[in-house]
Order: C-alpha cells, then sequence, then structure tokens
C-alpha cells in the first residue's frame, strides 16, 4: 500500500512539473512545452518615479509674419528711369530704388520760382508806389492846412480851399491801395513759395528710397515702363529682422498667460515643421484683445530679433510658449496613468513585489512624462506596461527602470533559464553520469526536470517513470531525497 501511495504522489508531481508530459511531448529542451503557472508572478515593465524642474509650456502650431510690409507705390507719374535694385536683394532703410523721370517737374519748379521772382518784384512796386502815395499825400495835407488860414484871413476863395482839401484826401485813398496791392504781393508771394515746395515734393517723389529694413520681393514694373501715380505697385518689401511669430492658443490658458506675463516676460520658441532648422528664440509681445468665438482660441504674437534670417514670412513652425517653470515636481512616465470610473490612477510596485491601486490627480504632460500633482512619492515603482495582467494585490516580475530581469523567479515559475532551474539541472545530472541504468531516473532526478530542464535526465520514458520500478527510483543515488 505504501508502494502504490508514493507512486501515485510521484506521477502527480511528475504532472505538475511538466503539463505536456500526459501528452507525450517528452523534454528535449529546456523549458519546451511549459508556460507560467496561473498563478505565477505577472511580467511587468516598471519606472521610478523621479523628480525635477518640469517646465509648464503650450505647444501649438503657428506661422511667421513680418514685422512690417511697404508696398512700394509711386506717387507722381512718369516713365521709369532707372532701377537701382534686384529682386530679392535685403536693403536698408533710406537706399535708392528707382528714379522716375523728373524733367516735367522740373520744368514745373522752375517755372514757379519764376512766378515767385515776379511776384516779389511786384511787392518792390506797390512799397514804392506807397512812399511815393504818401509822400504826395503828406504835401497834399499841408497845402490844404495853408490855404484853410488864407481862405479865414479872406485872401483867398472857399473854391481854392474845397479843391486843396479834395486833393489831399485822394491822395490819402491812393496810401490805402497801395497798401492793399502790398498785402496781396505779399499774399502771392507765399503762394509762389507754397507752389515751389509742392513742386520740390513731388519732383523728390521722382527718386524713391526705401522706407525700411527688409527684404524685396518681385518686381512687377520693370525700367522703361510709364508709372501711374498711387496705382502702380512697383515691389514689396518686408521686414525681418526683427519678425513676428503669430500662433493661437485654447481660451482655457488665457488666465495663466496673464498671470505670467505679469510676472515678467515670457519665453516663446519657434521649431521649424521638418526640424532642420536651429531653433530661435523670442518673447511674448501682443494677446489680442478679444477671443475668436469660433474657434475658443485667442491669438497672440511673440517677437523674434532673427538676426540669422532663420524665420521667413508665412512660414509654418511648431511654436512652444514656455508659462513657467515648476520646480521639483514628480513626474512619471505617461502610459504608467490608467484612468478608471473613479479617474487616474496608476498600479504601484511594493516591497513585496506585489502592486496596488494608488489614485493620482495628474498635472501637464511634459514630452513623455506626465506630472504628478498627489498620490506618489519620489522613488516610487510604478508599471508603465503589462496593467491589464493586473489587479490588486497581484505578484509582478519587473524589468526596466527599477526592476530586475527576474531570473530566479521565473526559475521558481518553471522556465528553466533561471539560476534555479541551472541548479537543479546540474543535480539531476550528478545521478546519470554516477551510473543510473537508462530508465530508472532517482527521484532526486524528478525534481531536478521539475526545476529546470523539463525532461527526465535518465532516458526513461517520457511523460512518466517506467512502468513497475518505482521501487528501484526511490532508492536509487540522486540528489533528491524523498
Amino acid at each position: 500500500m505504501g508502494t502504490l501511495a508514493l507512486q501515485s504522489c510521484n506521477n502527480a508531481d511528475t504532472l505538475r512539473a511538466d503539463p505536456n508530459a500526459k501528452k507525450g511531448t517528452g523534454g528535449g529542451g529546456r523549458g519546451r512545452g511549459r508556460s507560467l503557472d496561473a498563478g505565477g508572478p505577472a511580467p511587468v515593465v516598471v519606472a521610478k518615479v523621479s523628480q525635477k524642474d518640469v517646465p509648464i509650456e503650450v505647444s501649438v502650431v503657428g506661422n511667421v509674419e513680418a514685422y512690417s510690409t511697404i508696398n512700394v507705390i509711386p506717387q507722381v507719374g512718369g516713365q521709369l528711369t532707372e532701377v537701382f535694385i534686384n529682386e530679392g536683394d535685403y536693403v536698408r532703410k533710406g537706399q535708392k530704388l528707382f528714379q522716375i523721370d523728373a524733367r516735367p517737374l522740373q520744368a514745373m519748379l522752375a517755372q514757379n520760382q519764376a512766378n515767385l521772382e515776379r511776384d516779389k518784384a511786384l511787392l518792390n512796386q506797390g512799397q514804392a508806389n506807397l512812399a511815393r502815395d504818401t509822400a504826395s499825400e503828406v504835401y497834399a495835407r499841408a497845402e490844404a492846412g495853408r490855404y484853410a488860414k488864407l481862405f479865414d484871413d479872406k485872401i483867398v476863395s472857399k473854391e481854392q480851399v474845397d479843391q486843396y482839401r479834395t486833393n489831399a484826401d485822394t491822395l490819402g485813398q491812393s496810401l490805402a491801395a497801395d497798401r492793399a496791392a502790398i498785402e496781396s504781393s505779399r499774399a502771392q508771394i507765399n503762394s509762389d513759395q507754397a507752389t515751389i515746395d509742392n513742386a520740390k515734393v513731388q519732383l523728390s517723389y521722382t527718386t524713391i528710397p526705401s522706407p525700411i529694413d527688409g527684404r524685396t520681393g518681385n518686381m512687377t514694373v520693370k525700367q522703361g515702363n510709364v508709372v501711374t501715380p498711387n496705382s502702380s505697385n512697383l515691389i514689396t518689401i518686408t521686414q525681418i529682422e526683427p519678425i513676428y511669430v503669430t500662433f493661437a492658443v485654447p481660451e482655457s490658458t488665457l488666465a495663466d498667460v496673464k498671470r505670467y506675463m505679469a510676472q515678467g516676460k515670457l519665453l516663446v520658441t519657434a521649431i521649424p515643421q521638418d526640424g532642420a532648422g536651429a531653433q530661435e528664440h523670442g518673447v511674448l509681445t501682443f494677446v489680442d484683445n478679444n477671443v475668436d468665438m469660433t474657434t475658443g482660441t485667442i491669438k497672440l504674437k511673440g517677437t523674434f530679433q532673427n538676426q540669422g534670417h532663420k524665420l521667413w514670412p508665412g512660414q509654418y513652425v511648431n511654436v512652444v510658449l514656455r508659462l513657467t517653470t515648476r520646480p521639483h515636481a514628480l513626474v512619471v512616465p505617461n502610459q504608467a496613468v490608467q484612468s478608471g470610473q473613479d479617474g487616474s490612477f496608476v498600479y504601484l510596485v511594493k516591497p513585496d513585489n506585489t502592486v496596488a491601486v494608488a489614485k493620482v490627480t495628474t498635472g501637464p504632460r511634459v514630452d513623455q512624462d506626465l506630472v504628478i500633482e498627489d498620490g506618489l512619492s519620489d522613488g516610487d515603482t510604478v508599471v508603465t506596461e503589462g496593467q491589464l495582467r493586473l489587479a490588486p494585490g497581484s505578484r509582478v516580475s519587473m524589468r526596466g527602470a527599477g526592476g530586475d530581469s527576474g531570473g530566479g523567479r521565473r526559475a521558481k515559475g518553471g522556465d528553466g533559464k533561471g539560476p534555479g532551474g541551472a541548479a537543479a539541472d546540474a543535480a539531476s545530472a550528478a545521478p546519470a553520469a554516477a551510473g543510473d541504468p537508462p530508465g530508472d531516473p532517482p527521484k532526486g532526478g524528478r525534481r531536478g526536470m521539475h526545476r529546470g530542464t523539463g525532461a527526465p535526465n535518465g532516458g526513461g520514458q517520457p511523460g512518466g517513470d517506467p512502468p513497475g520500478d518505482h521501487k528501484g527510483k526511490r532508492r536509487g543515488p540522486g540528489t533528491g531525497s524523498e
């Protein structure tokens, strides 16, 4: 009875060690045909909760906008006689661009200057007439006074007195006319001067300089063509140093933008979408005065010095607006955080290699990391891959940051690759070397099979003991013991 009971026990051990033994698969290779026990540790990838300074940023797509754009339109008409630049040149403020035929305006200026000289002569003539008429009027007044005294003395007639008084009054009116003529001449001189000034301005328009520093575009009118004032666009100049980058952020970030702008200048980084160019750094200088109701965003602008001309008007760039930097923030890989009915959570690995559910409060995302506001501590180990296999209290075998390869635990689970399986193989091989007959492995050899190779170390029948010879196996030499 004891022998039968032992045989039944040993067969059950063999089946537990090798589930495929009953199917006759045998064990030619190490660990072939076996899987982890249903209650064994689940393989997971883990990471450590780290603490670092985290920049709080908003990443969007924006486009480059010229600081200013000038359409060069002639203000006078005429033939375009000279062009001093080429298309695409970088020009400086005041640099000569075009020359329009100035001869008609020069002739008009000369005519206006001649009219000015004529009116100046008329002014001089009026002033001379005034001086002459003033002297005559003074003499006539004196004569009229003398004749009035003679009339009182009954020396002359009243008719003579009236004649001299009338002559004096006539000369007085002539003085008023002379003064009016002088004022008219002066007004005409001022008008002539204004006409001359206008002619000079019109003449200056025949030479067209650059109003800003910038880069020229396509030239729409070539040399020799006749241009029309205030209609012909000769060329467009865009100012690219400095330059704007325009972008829109969600209205939910407006409060943060205003709060951090009040504390200081906010850094804006522009990155070319192809990633080939270097990053350009500027500062936030403009916040629009209203939110776009159709998109729920607000328009912002960053100003960049752009001394290397890396940014180009109309170019699309990736924009990163840095609001602030949060010191000593806790971060975990983004994939570690799961969503559940009660909110966000992570699987926290405890010292005994079991997991627990830890509810967390998440903050902003930074690259591939997620800021944890509450729920974890620095140095905690969380699961980043393999969460679907887990439940609270599950045992895990870890790999990745903060974990190991799990060799020892896997050997206990039966994969035969860890140090536990290797030791059992060595123990199982020892009896065979000492001369065990084929098909009669000791019990120690069977235990070695269970722990390591998955096949008897003696050459017996696959999946079980040789029939009718259990006693010899129990008493034979081996490392195992009952």
